[in-house]
């Protein structure tokens, strides 16, 4: 998970740079498209395909449909709010990806976790608004956010809905299923799109940046985070995305934007506290 939280920080800070002449829908479908292709080949050189694989295919589109309304939604929410205000919603995202496991799954938070939760949540806000409380106060609740929080609570479920559906089936196979899925969602959803886009505004730097975002922020993080749900509840999977805006700074020094502020500091610090003990005693969860 501190691999996945790494790669979609990176997708926040390269997503940023891709044209904004492009369709956020267009760049989902050529995502998933590459990551549909990509992971079909490691399937071609490492597995065989078997029927026991495709029992039940519902529980692929069901995983494919949450997360496609994440970033779907998020999209629409991004055209009336700020990117700042869907970044405080994201920190409930461990909370009810929490509530979820409990009523999926039976999963429960003890004191500690909660704790823990509490303090990641403070954390990644205090990153988000570089400890400015006048910026915190300028948070408004609007159409976008609702949006957003929809969203986010069906990639909140997808999380305990993962550990529920698989049946044994290799991580590389189920991730696929839930890809194609998803492609296929997203194609239903931008076809107007598709239909009336002009391709030829996709540079070379866009190219680069899809790859990426199709290659680690939507193949790797779909296998990483599979085996963390079938490994750890469900809350300590989705509270590895409190280091998401600490890592989004070390995303942007290597990519040359300005660098940690000293105030931020103080916020990957609460992150890294919250992590540590969410990781305590892990084998007893």
């Amino acid at each position: 998970m501190l691999c996945f939280s790494a790669f979609i920080a990176g997708s926040f800070a390269l997503g940023s740079m891709i044209s904004s002449e492009l369709s956020p829908l267009i760049v989902t479908v050529i995502r998933f498209s590459i990551t549909a292709l990509f992971l079909g080949g490691l399937i071609f050189f490492k597995h065989d395909l078997k029927k026991i694989y495709f029992i039940s295919p519902w529980r692929y589109f069901i995983l494919g449909l949450c997360v496609t309304l994440y970033f779907v939604l998020m999209f629409e929410a991004l055209k009336t709010t700020s990117a700042i205000s869907l970044s405080v919603e994201f920190t409930m995202a461990p909370f009810i990806s929490g509530l979820f496991g409990y009523l999926v799954l039976g999963q429960r938070i003890n004191l500690r976790i909660f704790t823990a939760l509490v303090i990641g949540a403070l954390g990644a806000i205090w990153v988000i608004f570089n400890g400015d409380f006048n910026r915190l106060m300028e948070f408004r609740i609007g159409k976008g956010e609702l949006l957003f929080f929809i969203g986010m609570s069906f990639y909140a479920l997808h999380v305990p809905l993962v550990k529920k559906f698989n049946y044994n089936e290799p991580p590389l196979i189920f991730t696929f299923g839930i890809i194609i899925a998803a492609l296929f969602i997203s194609f239903l959803f931008s076809l107007g799109e598709i239909l009336n886009e002009n391709f030829m505004l996709i540079t070379k730097y866009d190219l680069l940046i899809i790859l990426y975002l199709a290659i680690f922020a939507s193949a790797a993080t779909f296998l990483l985070i599979q085996y963390a749900a079938l490994k750890l509840p469900s809350v300590k999977v989705m509270a590895h995305t409190y280091l998401t805006p600490s890592w989004v700074i070390v995303w942007y020094i290597i990519i040359g934007k300005d660098g940690p502020s000293p105030s931020d500091y103080i916020g990957i610090f609460f992150t890294i506290v919250a992590l540590l003990l969410l990781l305590k005693e892990q084998t007893k969860v």
